[in-house]
């Protein structure tokens, strides 16, 4: 993402929940002139309808590269500068489709910059993008937009490639040879998950799958906090709870606190008996293991699996905490002022100098967050991505300037907020958890909307805003919930592939230019939406625009199911219509399932 047009691009993606604006560095398919050149080629400016076509599927993406190279090309044969034209050709949806499949403002990016009538330079370039053989027709509309339809068998090419692709349709190269550390969860094994860190493992495990898409290599790591005062708070009231004892003032309570006591209890009857110390020990030590257990089958049962359970204590075991504080020492990024150690964190952006050593001599908890840091790229990471809860948007520039004074480069540290989620039901605020006393927890969640539910209602959603999750609407079975109209959908469409099979229809040498229907042509254009989707999902780390998509084709599915008749009527022969929109209808059923896969979510063949 070097230049500023394709940042301004990814910024326009961000602002809408949904962008339809796609862009592409690179051609899905080679145009070949008569002269045998490849589109490329700047030497030739012609191009008809004719011409040989290695067409693989005009997505928005190809189109958008289209456009872009035959601008150059009709400026070159003009003499004018062809700098102008952008890296970052935009075409959308028009929301009127009487205006066309596709619309372009190329025209306005261009006209002015080399000096002519944008009207003019309009029409020239209408007039060529009409004889490409994929475009049907190209219309100048306004001040200077193009109205583009795709020629039928063009568009309808996508679905034989989506049918070819199959579940890789939509990944992409994007970020190969990255090697990525998402770090999310993390919650410390001092209770079951709260709906917090439940969202972080939905929306986590989800950016894991779209970055994998995308071409990553992602170790999911789950950061275990074992190294501080709220394990020995935790396991003091474990102890208390054995004894039969209040709960200390600063202490955890529920249910699970006492069952955990009365597990160790039962797998070491002595427990209660020794020094302070030696019961303290007992209970942190069978307890934390416990209750982490507790956690770990908690996620699995989620569909969350980590790579690397990461102990915090380790650092300090190592010695890499000591190393990376003399690595500071050494570099001058470490100074002593009034008995502490300070890292010279404003340098590097952060709003204050943090102590990393205390006047006491021990090590403050940024120290492991330093050691930790450096152990990521250490490991052969390339970029670390954090995802943290509410109370740490003070860690994100504190990371980035441990990251640079260690050498490492700050720009491969991100770190991700995401806001607090709140359960309701008949209107009213839910706040009480049924084992753990307070919090909701991951448990709760589950067992009132299930597992589906629970991971796209918390996908769904950018996690920049805080989430209110309605448990009567999750719990329909209607199309007013979102992940059932999606389900449901894809349910269909598998008992469309059944009873195809049953009426012996099949796709072979579908003929799709005879998918001309309005409500056809939307949903292959939706279709061929997914890859852009995906791809933003992956730059813009927000796998809800995944969600969201599913949503918008599952609708576009079902205005094609009610409008067009997929196989033949009783008594009826096969047509080679039929074909051609089982087929589509098998493309469709495909994408769904991908989308579905990127969210951790099922894709029911029944419902």
């Amino acid at each position: 993402m070097g230049d500023l047009t394709e940042l301004w691009h990814l910024y326009r993606l961000r602002l809408s929940s949904f962008s339809r604006g796609f862009c592409t560095r690179q051609p899905n398919y080679l145009l070949k002139t008569k002269r045998g050149r490849d589109w490329g080629d700047r030497g030739h400016t012609e191009v008809h309808r004719g011409a040989e076509l290695d067409l693989r599927a005009m997505t928005p993406a190809d189109l958008a590269s289209t456009v872009r190279h035959i601008t150059i090309d009709v400026l070159r044969g003009r003499d004018l500068d062809t700098s102008a034209v952008p890296e970052v050709v935009t075409v959308e949806r028009p929301r009127n489709p009487d205006h066309g499949d596709y619309a372009t403002n190329i025209v306005l990016q261009v006209a002015k910059k080399v000096g002519m009538n944008p009207r003019e330079l309009g029409e020239a370039l209408a007039a060529v993008l009409a004889e490409h053989s994929a475009i049907d027709t190209a219309e100048v509309a306004g001040p200077g937009f193009i109205n583009l339809r795709l020629a039928s068998a063009a568009q309808g090419q996508l679905v034989a490639d989506i049918l070819e692709a199959a579940d890789t349709f939509g990944h992409s190269d994007l970020y190969a040879g990255e090697r990525i550390n998402l770090e999310f969860v993390s919650a410390n094994p001092t209770g079951p998950i709260h709906l917090g860190g439940t969202r972080w493992a939905a929306v986590g495990d989800s950016l894991g799958r779209v970055l994998e898409a995308s071409g990553a290599q992602v170790t999911r790591e789950y950061y275990f906090n074992d190294h501080g005062g709220q394990i020995d708070r935790f396991s003091r009231s474990l102890v208390a709870a054995a004894k039969g004892e209040p709960t200390p003032e600063d202490g955890y309570g529920g249910d699970y606190i006492r069952e955990i006591a009365a597990a160790v209890v039962s797998a070491h009857p002595d427990a209660l008996n020794g020094s302070e110390a030696d019961v303290q020990e007992v209970f942190r030590r069978e307890g934390v293991e416990m209750m982490f257990d507790h956690i770990k089958h908690s996620l699995h049962d989620f569909g969350v699996d980590f790579d690397v359970f990461f102990h915090e204590n380790s650092l300090f075991a190592s010695g890499a905490v000591d190393r990376a504080i003399a690595t500071l020492k050494d570099n001058g990024n470490l100074y002593e002022s009034d008995g502490a150690w300070w890292l010279r964190s404003t340098d590097f952006g952060d709003d204050k100098d943090r102590v990393v050593i205390k006047s006491d001599g021990e090590a403050a908890y940024i120290a492991g967050d330093i050691a930790y840091v450096a152990d990521k790229f250490d490991r052969g990471h390339t970029r670390a991505i954090y995802m943290l809860g509410a109370d740490h948007h003070g860690y994100i520039a504190r990371l980035r300037a441990a990251a640079q004074a260690l050498g490492y480069n700050a720009d491969s540290v991100e770190v991700l907020i995401g806001q607090m989620v709140n359960l309701v039901r008949d209107g009213q605020a839910v706040r009480m958890s049924k084992r753990a006393g307070t919090v909701i927890t991951l448990d709760d969640l589950v067992d009132a909307i299930g597992v589906d539910g629970a991971r796209y209602a918390l996908v769904r959603s950018s996690v920049d805003s805080t989430l209110d999750i309605d448990l009567d609407l999750w719990t329909k079975q209607s199309a007013d919930n979102p992940v059932y109209y999606v389900q449901y959908g894809h349910a269909r469409l598998c008992s469309i592939d059944r009873k195809a099979r049953e009426l012996g229809v099949e796709v072979t040498d579908a003929d799709f230019a005879m998918l001309t229907h309005a409500k056809e042509g939307d949903l292959i254009r939706t279709l061929g939406e997914y890859p852009a989707v995906v791809k933003a999902a992956a730059q813009l780390r927000e796998p809800h625009r995944v969600a969201r998509y599913t949503e918008e084709l599952a609708s576009s599915f079902h205005k094609f199911y009610d409008s067009c008749q997929i196989l033949p009527k009783a008594g009826e022969q096969s047509q080679p219509i039929h074909s051609a929109r089982l087929a589509l209808a098998q493309a469709t059923r495909q994408v769904v399932a991908n989308a579905l896969a990127l969210i951790g979510v099922s894709a029911p063949e029944r419902m």
